[in-house]
């Protein structure tokens, strides 16, 4: 199993406390030692608002930091998951991920989705399309990247977005152009876009969701004659990793105080609950077990995110220590 970690930037209130002028060094340190091994990737989100509700708290905007880390790495891939196909027109969305591969010597991955998030939405002055309309731009957009990528250049007359003899150069360095994540899970149309262009999926990592939406996407890819095994399917997890159970559950503790010092009651349980329950929870042995049974219905990129990681790394490195050996023997 391959394995990306998200960085801290604010989104999650995960930086809370730190001054502003010590966050860029926290963001980094976080991306370094991620490099060192064993991770493959880091992430951030493509958000400018925070979650579980808005707040005045801070969110840094995921292309800068994509080209941040471009220059400040050497090694490690740089994602987003996942960049909405709504806040960039995608001819100019192009050009910046080209850019930042170019600076990153062919390390960046796209990961796009249609956007949810109406708050920022409407905040930046974006509207709020139907869900239909914003799954429609997803759809052309991709096209547009796709053909810049590998051709440079994208004429294409649709009907929310417009090229006429765009030109991109220099190419993305990587061969095929900048991979293409596609995020969510809608069935019948993410995800048959996701078999049309995807390289990497990105859906729920719960069991039966997880079957499920891999067996439609399968279904898709009959339909459009892509080759389903060839599409790396992808999940996020939240990681509390502690070595005792109850060492994990202090853990929880703590994140339930910090949510509740940050945001409403009401929305500090809604994050909290989030915590509660899932395969990236528990010590290193039920975290691998959990992962190996993903592992068997073929989720073979885990990309975690670790809520505590800007003040404490100790389930970063217990989940290196442990699970990930576990996960590769």
């Amino acid at each position: 199993m391959r394995f990306g970690l998200f960085v801290p930037q604010g989104w999650r209130l995960d930086l809370t406390g730190i001054e502003p002028v010590d966050h860029w060094k926290t963001m980094l340190g976080i991306a370094k030692h991620a490099e060192a091994g064993p991770f493959e990737s880091i992430w951030v989100y493509d958000h400018f608002h925070t979650v579980p509700e808005p707040t005045e708290e801070a969110t840094h905007e995921a292309w800068s930091l994509m080209s941040a880390f471009a220059a400040a790495t050497e090694t490690i891939r740089l994602g987003q998951m996942c960049t909405c196909i709504g806040y960039r027109n995608p001819a100019y969305l192009a050009k910046v991920a080209a850019t930042t591969d170019i600076i990153s010597g062919g390390r960046v991955e796209m990961g796009i989705g249609a956007g949810w998030y109406e708050h920022e939405w409407r905040a930046y002055g974006y509207g709020f399309p139907s869900a239909g309309e914003r799954l429609a731009r997803l759809d052309e957009g991709v096209q547009i990247m796709r053909d810049l990528w590998t051709t440079g250049k994208s004429t294409l007359a649709g009907e929310h977005y417009r090229t006429d003899g765009a030109i991109l150069r220099p190419l993305p360095l990587q061969d095929g152009g900048i991979p293409l994540w596609i995020a969510g899970g809608g069935e019948k149309k993410t995800l048959r876009i996701a078999a049309r262009f995807a390289k990497y999926t990105n859906f729920a990592a719960d069991i039966e969701t997880f079957t499920r939406k891999s067996e439609i996407l399968a279904g898709h890819c009959e339909d459009v004659g892509t080759d389903f095994g060839a599409i790396v399917r992808s999940a996020n997890l939240n990681g509390v990793i502690a070595e005792t159970e109850k060492e994990v559950q202090d853990k929880l503790a703590w994140l339930k105080d910090h949510y509740a010092k940050h945001a409403s009651p009401e929305a500090a349980e809604r994050a909290y609950s989030i915590f509660t329950a899932g395969a990236g929870i528990g010590t290193p042995e039920q975290v691998a077990e959990r992962l190996a049974k993903l592992e068997t219905l073929g989720m073979t990129y885990a990309i975690f995110n670790f809520p505590e990681a800007a003040y404490d790394r100790s389930s970063i490195d217990l989940f290196a220590k442990h699970v990930v050996p576990a996960m590769n023997t």
